[in-house]
């Protein structure tokens, strides 16, 4: 079984991820990695933060000359900003007189819920693990899981197609064509006149102090059919990259191929026709089940949506009460982005990345990657001669 487990805080010495079960023999560098991190990093909108940390990972466990091993792999990335916070985050008994106590929690975040739940009079302990700090770990770990999908032919690309209120076109691009034009957009969108726009829109915030969601699209390429099961409801597919999606902090929706537009339209302008071809086998004409049924992939294109809020921390911050006194405030500000949506999409293909490492792994077994790409060509063998 493959999976993993974060450590860390935001301003702590590092963040940590610990990986299990990802097959031995899988060819592996930090500067893979690292690629990775530095994509997570930018994107218009972002906050000071970015321009103290450069994340990159070293392995302390888990791969030698640039190979795993089967064994656990540790990640470690690096926290710079821990030079000025060393005191207020030690470990040791004892709080410096400046600790720097959170007690205003701001609307949004996990601030008062985590202080309630864990009973702490000192809501810096619920921030910095509730943190998106945290997603650098995420991605990394992620990243491991995209670099095994690489091996086994099978391609995630994402895209910003909203930021507040204007939409972007370019839904309908291949795969190529989509890389290629995000690799040269600020926003990570594929349609150079809204991505105007959508910049446009991002000042206008920051100038007035508030900040902006959107929408991010994760697209898969070359996942066969069958990833996933329909007997259980932990092993769906969907279910499981919803989920993960889910997951990143400020996401409050998903949905994947038509998602919500299904509920307004007829049976017969929601379901995909099957064909047959001798040389291509069952496919669809069209694809608005976004390459998922019944809980498993059907060999089309997977495709999934994420609706990100709005940032919580804003520089003209909202009213709320102190945790102490009781007495109402303004709510804390924390270092924090105008807009980060791109990053969002970047962690997107992380998590999505490693569900569907998790997938391949439980469907096609083995302990090297020799052995699990053994397995997936007899199956991909059966599926071309049904």
């Amino acid at each position: 079984m493959l999976r993993y487990l974060t450590a860390g805080e935001s301003h702590g010495p590092a963040l940590v991820a610990i990986i299990e079960g990802m097959p031995a023999g899988l060819p592996l560098t930090a500067e893979y990695i690292n690629k990775q991190l530095v994509r997570r990093q930018g994107g218009y909108g972002r906050g000071a933060r970015m321009k103290i940390e450069a994340d990159t990972v070293r392995f302390l466990s888990g791969v030698r000359h640039g190979v795993t091993l089967g064994s656990p792999l540790t990640l470690y990335i690096e926290n710079k900003d821990w030079a000025n916070w060393s005191e207020i985050m030690s470990p040791e008994p004892g709080a410096p007189e400046n600790n720097r106590l959170v007690t205003r929690p701001r609307p949004g975040h996990a601030d008062l819920t985590g202080a309630l739940k864990y009973r702490h009079s000192d809501m810096r302990n619920v921030l910095e693990r509730s943190s998106a700090r945290e997603t650098a770990a995420r991605v990394a770990a992620g990243s491991v899981a995209r670099a095994l999908l690489d091996e086994l032919g099978v391609e995630i690309t994402g895209h910003v197609v909203q930021i507040g209120g204007i939409a972007a076109c370019g839904g309908k691009l291949n795969q190529e064509k989509l890389k290629e034009r995000t690799a040269s957009s600020r926003i990570l969108c594929a349609d150079q006149s809204a991505e105007k726009q959508m910049i446009a829109a991002i000042d206008q915030a920051k100038q007035k102090g508030d900040s902006l969601g959107g929408v991010f699209e994760i697209r898969v390429c070359g996942a066969p059919a069958g990833l996933g099961s329909h007997v259980q409801w932990d092993r769906k597919l969907d279910g499981r990259l919803a989920a993960a999606l889910m997951s990143i902090q400020a996401v409050k929706g998903v949905e994947i191929g038509l998602g919500f537009e299904a509920a307004a339209k007829k049976g017969s302008q929601v379901q995909d026709e099957i064909f047959y071809k001798k040389d291509r086998g069952f496919y669809r004409r069209t694809n608005r089940a976004g390459g998922i049924e019944g809980g498993m992939s059907n060999g089309e294109e997977i495709v999934l949506r994420a609706a990100m809020k709005p940032i919580p921390t804003l520089y003209h911050p909202l009213q709320s009460v102190d945790l102490i006194t009781k007495e109402p405030f303004e709510a804390s500000v924390e270092r924090s982005d105008v807009c980060a949506v791109p990053a969002a999409c970047v962690i997107g293909e992380a998590v999505a990345a490693w569900e569907l490492a998790c997938a391949f792994t439980e469907k096609f077994g083995g302990d090297s990657l020799d052995e699990l790409k053994r397995n997936r060509d007899s199956y991909l063998a059966y599926l071309r001669q049904v």
